[in-house]
């Protein structure tokens, strides 16, 4: 049997980074060698399999990159931190695997130049169904574009009550998505008041945060007479856990560049 790749997660001791090492443990090919978490996290020095509810690994977690380099890093922590690893992993020639959301212009632009030296994954969602979903929802929008009675199109998302950005960096993704496709120029962000009635070139966008909603996304194209509503939910954090752990295996060996998740599913 071939060397098992060798992964490191970023953010091993938050909730998402838990699930990671769990979806790496359970694939054959993979392995956690290595787990970080912020300095002053309550976690460093707990084992990483242990707290991930499989088990002690012999894997603590620490506050720093140790000196040998993984394979690769599965990265779900903050933005700060993204954008501060990204540039580790350039000066060390390290794929990663960027999780994280709510990234500024800024902390993006340190992506895009860390892809520039290794092999870098970003993306607003790791989950299969989303990045299937966007497929979908592309489709749509180029079919339904000029269709003579109009086409309004509304984003609903929904995710649990700790997330910090609204709307989802999925959400803006699926927007980005349909105005490349149907032209839109307005992206408005819910609506209150009397505010007249609905213009031909804008994206509507309603953020829910209840409970311990993992996320579930809904673009709606509404026409006369008819409407077409595409939905996605996940069920729990190890959609996004074992997305990113398929993302890892596509990545090591792929040259220095930018990738996403169609160039894992292979669209």
């Amino acid at each position: 049997m071939a060397d098992k790749l060798k992964v490191l997660v970023h953010g091993a001791g938050g909730r998402m980074g838990q699930r990671v090492t769990f979806a790496v443990n359970s694939d054959p090919s993979l392995m956690v060698i290595a787990a970080v978490d912020a300095p002053g996290s309550p976690r460093i020095g707990d084992d990483a399999g242990e707290i991930a509810g499989i088990g002690k690994i012999g894997v603590a977690i620490t506050a720093e990159l140790p000196a040998t380099n993984p394979d690769v890093i599965i990265d779900f922590s903050t933005p700060e931190a993204t954008a501060a690893l990204a540039t580790l992993c350039a000066k060390r020639k390290i794929p990663l695997v960027a999780a994280s959301t709510g990234l500024n212009t800024e902390q993006k632009h340190a992506l895009e130049e860390a892809a520039r030296h290794t092999a870098v994954l970003w993306a607003p969602s790791m989950s299969m169904a989303v990045n299937l979903t966007m497929k979908l929802v592309r489709e749509a929008a180029a079919a339904l574009k000029g269709l003579s009675s109009g086409v309004d199109v509304e984003i609903l998302e929904r995710h649990h009550r700790f997330k910090e950005d609204a709307p989802s960096g999925t959400a803006l993704r699926f927007g980005e998505i349909v105005a490349e496709e149907m032209g839109q120029t307005d992206h408005v962000h819910g609506r209150e008041g009397r505010v007249g009635q609905r213009p031909r070139n804008e994206i509507g966008y309603h953020a829910i945060r209840t409970g311990d909603n993992v996320g579930e996304h809904t673009i709606v194209f509404g026409m006369m007479g008819e409407t077409i509503d595409l939905t996605v939910r996940g069920h729990s954090r190890d959609s996004y856990a074992f997305g990113a752990a398929a993302a890892a295996k596509f990545l090591v060996g792929q040259k220095p560049g930018r990738y996403t998740m169609n160039d894992v599913l292979g669209f």
